[in-house]
């Protein structure tokens, strides 16, 4: 499967890279970050507004209570 520079896997994907990719910087989509299955980069993604997507990272960042 093809991987472009500008698309980051999950580091939780392991060998199989069964998780997602996310690209955070799109000179046609500015703000927003997009989110694909790195199984099947065929099917739609996910786009959401920059300051969503961090306020997501920064929550399962967390360390759990």
């Amino acid at each position: 499967m093809a991987r472009h520079s500008d698309w980051r896997i999950s580091s939780y994907s392991g060998t199989n890279d069964d998780c997602v990719e996310v690209k955070v910087a799109d000179a046609n989509l500015p703000g927003v970050v997009r989110a694909r299955d790195s199984k099947d980069i065929g099917l739609p993604e996910v786009r959401v507004p920059a300051a969503a997507w961090g306020a997501f990272v920064a929550y399962v960042s967390r360390p759990e209570a």
